[in-house]
């Protein structure tokens, strides 16, 4: 199985740091009932974020007169509080009984996810270690399995059934915890994957469970992740 995808749908994009999106795969969100998982086809692209041009008026300003009042500077807004770096180690919900170890995975040498080896429990769930951790600014990514070998459940299987306002804590290497309320989830074909919408930077300290969805008994696949989405507890 695989969890996101560019053009097929075996291939996961995930985020990088400084604001640029890589577009990764990966594979292992679930295994079909009976069957191992495939492996992705490897793909990779880069899409920076782009700022606008400077008009010539803002490049050269001119000096207020003095009988014209000077331009008053508008007020930066606040960013909201957030964590500082720690990696994470566990994740709970408990609203629907999970607890997980966390493993730290990045990438392999032909640029797809490391995934956990589902040996079928279905697995550990993984933070990508090229996103932020949870609780730092930006989106921190969790990536799990919806189901196992032998027709088991995933460690994300129940993720549908999270609510807004449902709590998620990730305990860290530095003995804090952050606290996530969710706000939503969202299906998303993996053929038409909003990916800045889902990786692109925040404000605040947010977080990002994903997993498979869309099972198609035919082809034996998934044709959608399921994303939910929390932001750091104030």
């Amino acid at each position: 199985m695989s969890f996101l995808n560019s053009g097929s749908r075996r291939s996961l994009r995930a985020p990088a740091a400084a604001g640029l999106l890589l577009l990764l795969t990966l594979a292992g969100c679930g295994t079909t009932p009976g069957t191992s998982d495939a492996g992705p086809a490897a793909a990779t692209a880069t899409a920076s974020s782009s700022a606008p041009t400077p008009s010539a008026a803002a490049a050269h300003p001119q000096t207020p007169s003095p009988s014209s009042p000077a331009a008053a500077t508008a007020p930066t807004a606040a960013e909201p509080p957030v964590l500082p770096r720690s990696e994470p180690a566990v994740l709970d919900i408990a609203v629907i009984g999970l607890r997980t170890e966390l493993l730290s995975l990045g990438l392999r040498a032909n640029g797809s996810l490391e995934v956990p080896e589902d040996t079928g429990n279905g697995a550990p769930a993984s933070w990508y270690n090229g996103s932020p951790t949870p609780g730092e600014r930006g989106p921190a990514v969790l990536l799990g399995h919806v189901n196992a070998l032998g027709g088991h459940k995933g460690v994300f299987a129940d993720l549908r059934t999270l609510t807004p306002g449902a709590e998620v804590k990730v305990t860290r290497a530095d003995g804090s915890t952050a606290t996530f309320v969710v706000e939503r989830g969202a299906v998303y074909g993996k053929d038409n994957f909003p990916t800045v919408e889902v990786y692109g930077n925040t404000p605040g300290s947010e977080l990002r469970l994903i997993t498979c969805d869309g099972y198609d008994a035919a082809t034996g696949l998934f044709d959608d992740n399921y994303v939910v989405f929390a932001k750091l507890k104030a």
